[in-house]
C-alpha cells in the first residue's frame, strides 16, 4: 500500500507537474507537516483535497515547498569576484551577455546582477531572464518592495542610486526593474533554452536529492555557452565539475569548456 506521503507526492505531480520526490525526504515532509498541522489537517490525503479546493492553500504549500530566503548582494565575497574578476573578461568577448537568474525568489538576485552591471553599461543595454516556479514571489518581485534587512549587503552607492525608502520598506528603481523579465519556470519539468552567457542559481540545488542535482547540472551546462559561467550558492560546491564539462573558474563559479 502507498503511504501516504508517497500518495500525496503522487496527487501534487498530477496537479501541478512538481515532482516532490526529487526533493530531500525528509526536509520536505518536516516542511509540509508543519504547515498541514498548522492549517489543522491531520493527514497529508486530507491536506490534498483541501490544495485541491482552496486556491489560497495551493500558494501558501507552494510558498512553504520554495524556501524564499533571499537578500540582495548574499554573500557579498563572491558577487565582487563576478564584478571584479569575470564581467570584465567576459565582456570583453561578448558585449551583449545573455544572462538567466534561475529560480530567482522574490528578486534580489537578478536586481543584484542588474546593478553590477550597470557599473559596465548603460541600464538600457542590460537584459536578465528571472524565472521561479511559485507565482507569489514572481508577483512579490515584480513589484520590487524590500524591507531593510534585504539591503544589509547592498553598497552605499547603490542604495543611494537605485533605492527609495517608503516607510520601512525600500523600493527598488523603475530603470533596474526594467532590465529583468520575469517568468514562471520549473527547473526539474520544463526545457532551459539559451544559450547563456551566465547563470545564477544560488542556495537552491541544496534541496535537491543527488539523482536530482545531477540532471539539473546537466541541464544548465547544455544551456551555456562555450566559456560561460554557473554560478552557484556557497553550500553548492560543484565536487566533480568534469562530468558537466565544467571548470573551476573560482570558488562558486564555474565555466563551461
Amino acid at each position: 500500500m502507498v503511504d501516504d506521503y508517497q500518495q500525496f507526492i503522487l496527487n501534487i505531480k498530477k496537479k501541478t507537474g512538481i515532482d516532490l520526490a526529487l526533493y530531500k525526504e525528509a526536509q520536505m515532509k518536516r516542511r509540509l507537516v508543519s504547515l498541514y498541522e498548522k492549517k489543522g489537517f491531520k493527514s497529508f490525503q486530507d491536506f490534498f483535497n483541501a490544495i485541491s479546493k482552496d486556491k489560497e492553500l495551493l500558494n501558501e504549500f507552494l510558498d512553504r515547498m520554495t524556501i524564499n530566503v533571499s537578500e540582495f548582494y548574499r554573500n557579498n565575497k563572491r558577487w565582487n569576484v563576478l564584478e571584479q574578476q569575470l564581467l570584465p573578461k567576459m565582456l570583453q568577448r561578448n558585449k551583449r551577455l545573455k544572462i538567466w537568474s534561475a529560480a530567482c525568489s522574490t528578486g534580489e538576485e537578478p536586481y543584484t546582477i542588474a546593478m553590477i552591471m550597470s557599473k559596465f553599461m548603460p541600464l538600457s543595454q542590460v537584459q536578465i531572464l528571472a524565472t521561479d516556479i511559485d507565482d507569489n514571489v514572481i508577483a512579490r518581485a515584480k513589484v520590487g518592495m524590500y524591507p531593510e534587512r534585504s539591503l544589509n549587503e547592498v553598497p552605499e552607492d547603490m542604495k543611494r542610486k537605485y533605492f527609495t525608502q517608503d516607510g520601512s520598506f525600500f523600493k527598488v528603481s523603475d530603470e533596474i526593474k526594467k532590465t529583468v523579465t520575469f517568468k514562471k519556470h520549473n527547473l526539474l519539468a520544463d526545457s532551459f533554452g539559451g544559450p547563456f552567457d551566465l547563470i545564477v542559481c544560488r542556495n537552491v540545488l541544496i534541496y535537491f536529492t543527488e539523482e536530482a542535482k545531477d540532471i539539473l547540472y546537466k541541464k544548465f551546462s547544455n544551456a551555456l555557452n562555450k566559456d560561460g559561467i554557473f554560478f552557484v550558492g556557497s553550500t553548492e560546491q560543484i565536487f566533480n565539475p568534469s562530468l558537466y564539462d565544467f571548470e573551476t573558474e573560482d570558488t562558486f563559479f564555474y565555466r563551461k569548456k
